[in-house]
């Protein structure tokens, strides 16, 4: 008998749904992979992958049986059953602590329930097994954390993940598990998903419900899985959908196939590419890779997203007044216990004048009402995630533009005008661009993801893009002689100025 490596969940779903293996073999070998090589505590060896803050190895067990029983009484189970997974500590995890990459934190209650993504996903039969390394209250783009220490890339480990979900994106990209739930403020699930090289799907603003997630800024924060394949990606967005009163935020519409979508022709989708803004400052290997996809599709037609630039500006101020209200008691009782770099980043966030914010916010409703424009005129548009690769782990400045800026800032130069108005957009690994993964976004109007899977299922099977995962050893199961055999190439303002409808 043979377990499909973690990285194929959809064979993981069919073996377990078939008979041929059971969840629980396929946890405890995930779990015994993880604890070999992700290490303990904030300081680890070299080279351990660093993406998990704790292990839920009993709730996992917990969960595989009742989904092996399940199958053996002849019950049905979800379409993803005994798929490990694991989540952004962020995230609510019943008698757990909500860390949100945080000391102070460490002092709360532990979570009362699951947060509504996790309870969702494990109704479909996916397997909860732990908690995942981010950026201190998810402010930053590299998982840097001065806390828990910092997550690698599993690529080369000297350069960044990304963040604030780099714990999620390194997690995938390293074979630990097949999928893993982020979040995403500014871009903090599509730049580590480009710089690692898996999927990072940010949905629409209020698709899929924030409820028992630890937010950063509410009228921007959206949720959404990274991932290593599109049928994973898509079947877990089938699974989170759906009204929940615990987010007020969250959508009313009726869920969308994304699964489906995945069988559908693009022919016919008006696919242009982003200019201006998307268009400059990038590194070679990051138009190389853009090109290949808009030559894939057959496509040269540009679009402008008007004063782009000055919705980046717009979006750094709207995060930086709502985080600081946010955290401002914790900054003026304890400041000392924050990242200093993220306690830095609150203070100025808390100088802001309120009128800029007001200003902010008026601005986002006429960039919303611009967009929606050019939306009437293309279906899909392509753009860089990032405007370089993984850059060095302690690298501060990179030049665009012939300027020499910020690193870290400046990761999100390509995302942030994109959630400023909660729009879809899925970051896809295009192949074959160079040594280290390179990610391209592909965006469509408000609940328009369908279209977004459409266009990324037939650049799959085409061969520009795929998951670019580190290819790990055989793992013994240790209950039997199993293996996990390799596949080739495998791997409070809510909503303000936000009305999408």
């Amino acid at each position: 008998m043979n377990i499909p490596r973690p990285m194929d969940a959809q064979a993981i779903a069919t073996a377990v749904q078939e008979g041929k293996i059971m969840a629980r073999d396929v946890v405890e070998a995930t779990l015994d992979q993880i604890q070999r090589r992700d290490g303990q505590g904030p300081v680890r060896d070299p080279g351990d992958c660093h993406c998990f803050t704790h292990l839920t190895a009993d709730r996992a067990r917990k969960q595989a049986a009742a989904v092996d029983t399940a199958i053996a009484a002849g019950q049905p189970v979800g379409p993803l059953a005994g798929v490990p997974f694991a989540v952004k500590n962020l995230y609510d995890i019943a008698g757990e602590v909500t860390l949100a990459g945080s000391k102070i934190n460490q002092g709360n209650a532990p979570a009362r329930q699951d947060a509504t993504a996790i309870a969702r996903l494990e109704a479909a039969g996916a397997v909860l097994v732990g908690a995942l390394n981010m950026d201190e209250y998810a402010y930053g783009f590299v998982t840097v954390n001065h806390h828990y220490g910092t997550t690698p890339n599993p690529h080369d480990p000297r350069r960044v993940a990304g963040g604030s979900s780099g714990g999620s994106a390194a997690a995938v990209a390293a074979g630990l598990v097949p999928l893993t739930l982020g979040s995403d403020t500014n871009g903090s699930i599509r730049v580590p998903a480009g710089l690692c090289g898996v999927y990072g799907f940010k949905p629409t603003y209020g698709r899929l419900s924030r409820g028992g997630a630890y937010l950063f800024s509410a009228s921007l924060d959206h949720i959404g899985p990274l991932a290593n394949s599109l049928w994973v990606t898509a079947a877990s967005l089938d699974a989170m959908q759906g009204p929940d009163p615990r987010d007020p935020v969250c959508t009313q519409r009726p869920p969308a196939a994304m699964v489906a979508a995945l069988g559908q022709s693009p022919d016919g989708l008006r696919i242009a590419i982003a200019d201006d803004h998307f268009a400059r400052g990038m590194e070679p290997a990051i138009a190389a890779a853009l090109e290949k996809v808009a030559t894939a599709l057959g496509t040269t037609q540009r679009v402008t997203f008007p004063e782009a630039a000055r919705a980046r500006a717009a979006a750094y101020l709207i995060t930086a007044c709502e985080g600081s209200q946010l955290h401002l008691q914790r900054l003026q009782q304890r400041p000392m216990e924050f990242d200093p770099a993220t306690r830095d980043r609150f203070l100025a966030g808390a100088l802001i004048p309120s009128p800029w914010y007001l200003q902010a916010q008026r601005f986002r409703r006429w960039f919303r009402d611009r967009v929606q424009e050019l939306f009437q005129t293309v279906d899909i548009v392509l753009a860089p995630t990032t405007p370089c690769v993984a850059p060095f782990v302690d690298q501060e400045t990179m030049t665009i533009l012939e300027e020499s800026v910020l690193v870290r800032p400046h990761l999100g130069l390509y995302t942030q005008p994109l959630s400023f108005i909660g729009l879809p957009a899925l970051s896809v690994p295009v192949r074959d661009v160079g040594p280290l993964p390179v990610g391209i976004q592909i965006v469509a109007a408000p609940y328009q993801e369908a279209r977004i899977l459409q266009v990324a299922a037939w650049l799959e099977s085409q061969g520009i893009i795929q998951t670019q995962g580190i290819i790990q050893d055989p793992i013994p199961s240790p209950d039997r002689n199993l293996e996990f055999p390799h596949r080739e190439n495998s791997t409070s303002g809510l909503g303000q100025g936000l009305d999408l409808l």
